[in-house]
């Protein structure tokens, strides 16, 4: 993906990043512009076709469990056919005797209102002309069922006018939860009303509360409009949306409204105030009947329990008496474009925090931060009523973040490599880490801008390398030398030196750059890892010229010089060839070392240094005084030291 990204902004900048740059001035924001607009673009067509619904909804339902609890409607009271009901009854379904006793019983302490959420299509002998009389009474609702074809409809009693009959079915989402409240139904020219409409309206219409429909042809009462849920609003995408339909706004998951059961009615047991000028509604609640369905309240630690259908009718009729009497707000949503807005917006929020932080915990810290924030302002809207987008914007948000971050990743292993370049191959892992750390100024130039600084300078060359070379064909001093070479390289790299250039059977090494050593103790540390490190090639030699005599190959005697002095460092050359340049007279004078008295050759490798050297080792090697002695070149004597090796501790 961050190749994708990199190969995308690399067109633009090779010329047809003109045009982006017409539109977006800002070229280092360029390939954070392309990462935004193809994140956000991705993520609204996943969006689109509903890919994202899911995740929505869930938070959704995490929102409606987090709602303080409203408690029961005082204006609802329910009658519950429970397990132990049927037990006492010994009979299910229940008879119409019993049905109208329990409806005659209620309809004596002066409902409002009575809702029949038990399906009545067949007489239940015995007492069905006792159930007649009652479905007489004008405060009856009973239910019909349209179902999903004419095959599964239940009509109600032909008797019974259609103003007092409401349906009792419930529109589930696509993951099975009740969270949409079906108001009206259309079929044909005829239009069904819900059993909650139907028991809200009767009492609103007993407050003398009037309602007409809108130009939009939407329900209002009281100055409250009942807008119609679209197919898009809030988390849905693919919903369908048909008939009249409202989000369901859940009052309590504990208790909706006061609950008595069946057997307390039929046994003249209840409190005759929990009735008066009441809305009753009488359903099942007993698991084995299995009118049970899925709410936002159902996902817990203990499984997924199920809430029983007449008390989600019971919570629809609750909704609308609330919105239309309490003031109760509706849910309300965003139109399209300001959800697209919305999540444009968050995604440019991450892709900002990732190319601005640089620091791994800075980044989580505010990505957190966002996170937490976005879900606060969500969740406070929706204690408004209001529903928005939070999963699309927070995947906007992390998702441009990590490409960002991913993009930057491998743009920084692109310019790292710039770096290497500069320094060579054969630069120490450790420094070519520190300098990486100080690359703004390589990366804004394309160089190492020149710096002065302390260094310590090692110069190898082998003693009669030039005879060598014509007594051999040039293949075989090729691989010869690099043996050599390579087994150098590999002591200046883990000496933490850098290794500036070979010059044939030579070698100039660097300890003290490209990070300048500001203190004492640093510079006195280089110069001891580069004697270090001429003893370590100087204890190999012996080894490797064992090997080259059993080969057939000549052997060799190397010199060393070292010193310690001020020196230029920084990039040399032009556009087409750069090198990490080192120059000064500290350079000079290492060289003289190493060809200071070549007749005084005793050993295989002989390491000289100066005093300015000798300073800063501390009295950890042996060494070997040979005096003020003047190099080619120099006016003033230098004071020259053999180093012996390491001293025993």
């Amino acid at each position: 993906m961050p190749k994708f990204f990199s190969r995308i902004y690399q067109k633009w900048a090779d010329g047809r990043g003109k045009n982006l740059t017409y539109f977006f001035p800002f070229p280092d924001l360029q390939p954070l512009a392309i990462i935004w607009i193809v994140v956000t673009g991705t993520l609204l067509g996943v969006r689109h076709l509903g890919g994202l619904q899911p995740l929505e909804l869930n938070a959704y339902d995490l929102m409606v469990q987090l709602r303080p609890d409203q408690g029961p409607d005082p204006r609802l009271l329910i009658v519950e056919v429970t397990e132990r009901d049927i037990n006492t009854i010994e009979k299910w379904p229940i008879s119409d005797r019993t049905l109208a006793k329990a409806i005659a019983e209620i309809a004596r302490l002066e409902p409002l209102a009575i809702g029949i959420d038990i399906i009545r299509d067949i007489p239940y002998e015995p007492g069905n002309a006792e159930l007649a009389i009652q479905f007489k009474n004008p405060k009856v609702f009973p239910i019909t069922f349209r179902g999903y074809s004419k095959l599964q409809r239940v009509q109600p009693n032909p008797n019974i006018p259609e103003k007092r009959v409401g349906f009792n079915d419930l529109v589930v989402d696509p993951d099975r939860i009740v969270r949409r409240n079906l108001m009206f139904a259309s079929e044909g020219k005829t239009t069904q009303t819900s059993l909650s409409m139907r028991l809200a309206f009767a009492y609103l219409d007993s407050k003398k509360i009037e309602s007409k429909l809108t130009e939009k042809q939407e329900v209002q009462a009281n100055k409250i409009v009942f807008s119609k849920l679209r197919s898009d609003s809030g988390g849905y995408q693919n919903i369908n949306a048909q008939g009249y339909q409202i989000l369901l706004n859940y009052r309590s998951s504990k208790k909706i409204a006061e609950i008595v059961t069946l057997s307390q009615v039929l046994e003249g047991q209840v409190d005759p105030t929990l009735v008066k000028g009441k809305i009753v509604l009488i359903g099942v609640t007993a698991p084995t009947v299995k009118d049970i369905f899925s709410t936002p309240y159902s996902a817990t630690k203990n499984g997924n329990i199920q809430t029983p259908g007449v008390l989600i009718h019971a919570t629809a009729t609750s909704q609308i008496l609330s919105a239309v009497l309490d003031g109760k707000r509706l849910f309300w949503y965003w139109e399209e474009w300001q959800e697209i807005l919305w999540i444009a917006v968050w995604s440019a929020v991450g892709g900002c925090l990732a190319w601005r932080l640089e620091k791994s915990l800075n980044l989580m810290g505010s990505a957190i931060a966002a996170c937490g924030s976005l879900f606060g302002f969500t969740f406070f809207l929706f204690m408004q009523q209001g529903w928005i987008p939070l999963i699309a914007p927070a995947l906007a948000l992390l998702i441009t973040a990590g490409v960002a971050v991913t993009y930057k990743y491998e743009q920084s292993r692109q310019q790292q490599g710039i770096v290497m370049k500069l320094l060579g191959q054969q630069t120490s892992p450790a420094i070519a880490n520190a300098l990486w750390k100080e690359r703004v100024h390589l990366l804004e130039s394309g160089l190492l801008p020149g710096q002065k600084v302390t260094a310590t300078i090692v110069l190898t060359d082998l003693q009669g390398f030039s005879t060598i070379s014509e007594k051999l064909p040039p293949e075989v001093v090729m691989s010869w030398l690099n043996e050599y070479l390579s087994a150098m390289a590999q002591e200046v790299q883990e000496h933490q030196g850098v290794i500036n250039k070979f010059t044939g059977d030579g070698m100039l090494a660097v300890f003290g750059v490209p990070i300048p050593r500001t203190t004492p103790e640093e510079i006195a540390e280089d110069a001891r890892l580069a004697v270090s490190c001429a003893l370590a090639i100087s204890s190999r030699l012996p080894e490797m010229n064992q090997n080259w005599l059993d080969r057939g190959l000549p052997v060799v005697k190397m010199r060393v010089g070292i010193f310690t002095g001020p020196v230029m460092v920084g990039s040399l050359g032009g556009t087409t060839r750069l090198e990490y340049g080192v120059i000064g007279d500290s350079v000079n004078i290492a060289s003289r070392l190493e060809s200071c008295e070549k007749e005084r050759h005793e050993d295989t490798c002989r390491i000289l240094i100066a005093e300015e050297t000798f300073v800063h080792l501390a009295d950890k090697f042996e060494v070997e005084s040979w005096g003020a002695l003047p190099l080619r070149g120099r006016e003033q004597k230098v004071n020259v030291y053999r180093i012996l090796g390491r001293k025993k501790k």
